[in-house]
């Protein structure tokens, strides 16, 4: 499989543009076919839901771990994107090692008996740096992305820029669809967001809701290539959340009306390491809300809700594979679509689309009661095995317990200090030779091919002593505009001030007094790229840098020094002499100090440190730094940057009734977009680990640590009337409590447990007017010690006759150990 899988991706890597299915064994895909239904496997009809996981934002000893829990939360296919700009970093240079080792990782899929969706790209947005293409390809002379010209012949997404580009756009996508299908592979291809795919190409819908997308041809199954069930963040962004009630009903909503394959973008977002993320603006962290979390744990309750809505919909397959369904109108808002057929199959979903009230509706002389905006499921036209409201999964709390920096015992040479900072200061300017001067600004991105994320710009400028600002003590303007994305601006050596666009505006304008002297005056700005623009018509046109720098306060008037002669260089010297890799800067001469030295800009920190203690996921928080780029043992961990996001527009609790939008659900006002960054465990040694961070800024380095990610509460609670099932025959129908703690961890003990009318929310439970007094026991005989247990609401384990005609219910707060 491995072979024919490299062999299949070498040939279509640079010129495909769509998904394509690989399944378990390469001899059967020639046998995937489709209808109007569903895709054909082996000549039997599939209902699949999948899962995005994107192999560069993990790490391969993360792979299996992320494969194995999408399949526990019934997930039948994994599916990602090739990244283009990874294979292929310059022209001819092939890499398929590390973190983009795609055979491996497809080879770890089909070992777990998984299918895969292989989105080959090889433009593929993402917020993915350059939206995957190589930035070189722009340079290719004739060169304009995603339309029909001769050097660039691939697509990803197209339909909303296609009018962009006018006919070139329209015949582009026949030649795309034409070139797929003429490669023979033996399965579907589909094209995703575009609306005139030619036939046989299938049609996809990516959006939040996708329950009222038909494909082009009444020949084609509906296929869903990317339900958000969160957000991507920007630096300074607030934090998007999206309700596990609102995904649920979005998923139960599309295969209620006839939906067939589904896929999670993303079902774990990972990181963003080193330089790759896009944007620009991009955090590190591509966490997405997803219901696996960026350190390759499960999201409770969003997880375990989906895993229960993904068991519903596996029970109704084979009525929804083979019947037409049959639209029953309950009410105003209340609809039922049933799929029957004369041997006695039956499924139904019910929906209430009403988006403030709960419904009580009547079918087949049954009476539902449903919550506003939900989908009850009913395997057999009369059971209710789930609602999309009603959490039943356990939610689990989440803190980051910090880890102070530990010296290294072992130092892995004689030139690392374990037991000291190093530090390397660059010069706020040019460093060694020029690289050329111009009397203009120019284009950052055009300048530096993204081959670093900075630009020096400086000049000299001579004020003269009769300066009015210098005799009363004032301070001139500085005036700068830019077309993106952040900037430093130095005079004379000293840091006067940062600007930078955000996620939504990438221009911007600022000004600043800055401090100048009689007689010569060194301006130094230092510019930066913050990932660079990875979608949109025409977007590799977008450009960066300044566009102009004038002072305000002299004499004679403002003084423009766009014109004037500037001189630049490209990256920095730190850069140059490679000193985030241990080998390569032992010959430089870093300076030990026995305090490191706080506030102060442009500096490289470099300490020898043990890995964290235990197996749990690390983090390294940066809330003390300013802005920069950090290393572990030479790996890319990525860009830092604490800048903290709006204070308004955030709410406490989510409503998840009503249609969803990036911004319903915002958390994290006033609060660093990103505290922490991932840094994989497979990356650490267990002593000398080479520590590097370029500070660009300024910050205290004394107040870095690393944090574990660790469970701190495991709760869950259910109530008698919660529709649930413990094996896959409906007639064991029954409410149940499940609890699990992360792998290679046991339940060690319960805070709380109660059976009746308890009250509050996880870590704050109280026993209500009701409550069986043997409740801990009970929970205790069936879960301690185990890595994950069900509890039945049964009058085998409860005292069921308690407070008759009261709904009772009951909650568990446990602690893993």
């Amino acid at each position: 499989m491995a072979s024919s899988v490299c062999t299949l991706l070498l040939l279509l890597f640079f010129c495909c543009f769509v998904c394509l299915y690989i399944l378990p064994f390469a001899d059967a895909a020639n046998n995937v076919t489709y209808d109007s239904r569903s895709l054909i496997i082996d000549g039997q009809r599939k209902l699949l839901i999948s899962a995005a996981i994107h192999y560069p934002r993990s790490v391969p000893a993360m792979w299996p771990g992320l494969v194995k829990t999408a399949k526990e939360g019934g997930v039948d296919v994994i599916e990602t994107y090739v990244f283009w700009n990874g294979h292929e970093p310059s022209p001819g240079n092939y890499y398929f090692g590390g973190r983009y080792d795609l055979p491996k990782f497809v080879k770890i899929v089909q070992d777990a008996g998984m299918l895969m969706i292989l989105r080959i790209g090889p433009f593929v947005a993402a917020e993915w740096n350059f939206g995957g293409i190589p930035v070189w390809l722009h340079y290719v002379p004739g060169t304009v992305f995603r339309t029909d010209n001769e050097p660039f012949k691939v697509e990803n997404e197209y339909g909303f820029y296609e009018a962009a580009y006018g006919d070139g756009g329209k015949s582009y996508t026949q030649w795309a669809a034409k070139m797929a299908l003429s490669q023979n592979t033996g399965v579907p291809w589909i094209m995703c967001q575009q609306w005139d795919a030619p036939d046989p190409v299938i049609n996809t819908c990516n959006s939040f809701y996708c329950d009222d997308f038909k494909p082009r041809y009444p020949t084609m199954p509906k296929i869903w290539t990317e339900n958000w069930p969160g957000w991507f963040k920007t630096f300074g962004g607030r934090d998007p959340h999206r309700p596990p009630e609102d995904v649920a009903y979005s998923v139960a909503r599309f295969f209620q009306k006839g939906g067939s394959v589904h896929n999670y973008y993303m079902y774990h977002g990972g990181t963003n390491f080193g330089r790759t993320a896009g944007g620009p603006f991009i955090t590190t962290s591509y966490d997405y809300d997803a219901p696996i979390d960026e350190y390759g744990l499960p999201r409770f309750p969003k997880w375990g809700h989906l895993k229960d809505l993904h068991r519903a919909i596996k029970l109704c397959e084979r009525a929804l594979l083979h019947n037409n369904p049959t639209l029953v109108h309950l009410g105003p808002k209340q609809e039922a679509d049933v799929y029957e057929d004369q041997s006695g199959t039956c499924a139904a979903f019910i929906a209430n689309l009403d988006d403030k009230d709960e419904k009580t509706v009547q079918f087949r002389n049954v009476s539902y009661t449903l919550p506003a905006w939900s989908v009850s499921i009913l395997p057999d036209c009369k059971n209710v095995v789930f609602n999309t409201a009603k959490v039943g999964s356990q939610t689990s709390t989440i803190k980051m317990i910090p880890e102070l920096l530990q010296p290294s015992i072992v130092q892995p040479n004689n030139d690392l200090k374990a037991l000291d900072w190093e530090i390397f200061v660059e010069k706020a300017g040019i460093w060694g030779e020029a690289d050329f001067t111009k009397n203009s600004f120019v284009d950052h991105i055009n300048t530096t091919k993204d081959t670093t994320d900075y630009l020096w710009h400086t000049t000299r400028l001579y004020v003269d002593e009769n300066e009015e600002f210098l005799k009363q003590g004032n301070k001139p303007t500085l005036l700068i505009e830019s077309k993106g994305h952040a900037l430093h601006a130095f005079v004379n050596g000293i840091l006067q001030a940062s600007a930078s666009g955000n996620g939504t505006v990438s221009p911007f304008k600022f000004k600043s007094p800055v401090s100048l002297k009689a007689g010569k005056n060194d301006i130094a700005i230092l510019c930066m790229t913050v990932g660079l623009q990875n979608a949109g018509s025409f977007y590799e046109w977008v450009g960066a840098g300044l566009t102009s720098v004038k002072l305000k306060g002299f004499k004679n008037g403002t003084m423009d020094l766009s014109d004037t002669t500037w001189t630049y260089k490209i990256g920095l010297e730190g850069e140059h002499l490679r000193l985030y890799d241990a080998n390569a800067s032992k010959n430089v001469s870093w300076t030990t100090v026995s305090e490191p030295p706080k506030n102060q800009p442009l500096t490289w920190y470099k300490a020898v440190v043990d890995a964290p203690p235990g197996d749990e996921p690390v983090a390294l928080d940066m809330v003390h730094m300013g802005k920069g780029l950090a290393w572990l043992n030479g790996e890319q961990i990525g860009r830092y940057w604490p800048r903290k996001a709006p204070t308004n527009k955030c709410v406490k609790m989510c409503d998840y009734r009503g249609k969803f939008n990036p911004d319903k659900c915002n958390k994290g006002c006033g609060e660093p977009t990103q505290r922490w960054y991932h840094v994989p465990r497979s990356w650490f040694k267990p002593s000398g680990n080479v520590f590097v961070m370029f500070e660009e800024k300024g910050g205290d380095p004394t107040q870095i640590s690393f944090s574990i990610r660790k469970l701190s509460a495991l709760c869950a609670h259910v109530a008698e009337d919660h529709p649930s099932f413990v094996t896959n025959s409906l007639q064991k129908n029954k409410a149940s409590l499940e609890l699990k703690c992360p792998m290679n961890t046991h339940i060690s003990s319960f805070k709380f447990a109660s059976y009746g009318t308890p009250t509050g929310t996880c870590q704050s439970y109280a026993v209500g007017d009701c409550h069986d007094p043997d409740s801990t026991s009970i929970v205790e005989k069936l879960c301690l010690n185990k890595n994950k247990c069900i509890v039945e609401l049964t009058k085998e384990n409860f005292k069921m006759e308690l407070c008759p005609g009261v709904m009772k219910k009951l909650a568990v707060e446990a602690t893993c150990g």
